[in-house]
C-alpha cells in the first residue's frame, strides 16, 4: 500500500498482520543498508506464509555488523538487490499491519527511505511496535529484548539476529502481549482529541506520552 502517507502507530492485538524484520550493515538508517529481510504473514493468529531473502548492499558488511547478525560478505554476493527485494516484500504484506520489535525507530526508517527512494512513495501500513507494547503490557520488567521476552514466554530463541528467526520469536511475543491485552490488566491509553493510542516517547525534555496519529493530531501529555 504505497502513498505519501506513512501508517500509524497501533498500541493494540490485531488478528491479521505481517512480523518482519531486518539485517543491515549498522544502525544508521541515513548511511547503512539491508543485508536480509524477513517476514511472516499471521492469519488469526497462526502462520500463512513466510518470506525471507539476503540482500546484496553493494558494498562490504562491517566485522561488528557479522559479529551480531553472521552474515558475511560471500553469503550476499550472489543475492539480490534491495530495489528488487523489497519490490517483493511490499507485495507480500499488501495492506496488512506490520509487526516488529523497535520497528518504529529501527526497521520502519530502513522500509520508508528505500520505497521512497526507489518507487517514490512509501508504505502506508498501520503498524504495532511490540518494544513499545511490552513496556505497556509488562512494566518493571528487567529488559524488553526481544530475546529476553521470548525467553520469558518460552519461545525458542536459538538463531536469533537471523531476520526469519527473530520474526518467528516475534510473532510468539506478539500473541502472548495480545493475551494480556485481552485478559483487561492492561489500560491501554486513548487520545482524548482524535480516539488514536497513545505511545510513549522521549523527547528534548524527558520521555512523554505522544498520540499516534501524529502528524495530523499533536495531542501529548506529560509522563
Amino acid at each position: 500500500m504505497l502513498g505519501a502517507d506513512k501508517g500509524k502507530q497501533k498500541n493494540e492485538y490485531i488478528p491479521d498482520y505481517v512480523v518482519f524484520d531486518l539485517e543491515t550493515t549498522g544502525v544508521n538508517c541515513h548511511k547503512d543498508a539491508v543485508v536480509e529481510i524477513s517476514a511472516v504473514k499471521v492469519i488469526g493468529g497462526q502462520i500463512e506464509e513466510e518470506f525471507s531473502s539476503l540482500v546484496n548492499p553493494g558494498r562490504s558488511i562491517p566485522f561488528y555488523a557479522t559479529e551480531v547478525n553472521g552474515i558475511t560478505d560471500d553469503m550476499v554476493a550472489d543475492a539480490p538487490a534491495f530495489d528488487a527485494v523489497l519490490d517483493e516484500f511490499l507485495e507480500f504484506i499488501g495492506d496488512l499491519p506490520l509487526v516488529g520489535h523497535n520497528i518504529r525507530t529501527f526497521d520502519l526508517p530502513f522500509i520508508y527511505r528505500d520505497s521512497e527512494k526507489y518507487f517514490g512513495k512509501v508504505p502506508g501500513n498501520d503498524f504495532v511496535d511490540t518494544l513499545s507494547l511490552a513496556r505497556m503490557c509488562m512494566p518493571g520488567f528487567k529488559h524488553y529484548r526481544l530475546t529476553d521476552l521470548a525467553a520469558h514466554f518460552g519461545a525458542e530463541t536459538e538463531g536469533a539476529h537471523r531476520a526469519l528467526c527473530d520474526c518467528r520469536m516475534n510473532r510468539i511475543v506478539y500473541e502472548k502481549l495480545g493475551e494480556i491485552l485481552a485478559s483487561g490488566a492492561v489500560n491501554i491509553r486513548k487520545c482524548p482529541e482524535c480516539g488514536e493510542t497513545m505511545v510513549r516517547r522521549s523527547g528534548k525534555y524527558g520521555p512523554f506520552w505522544g498520540c499516534s496519529g501524529y502528524p495530523e493530531c499533536r495531542h501529548t501529555e506529560k509522563i
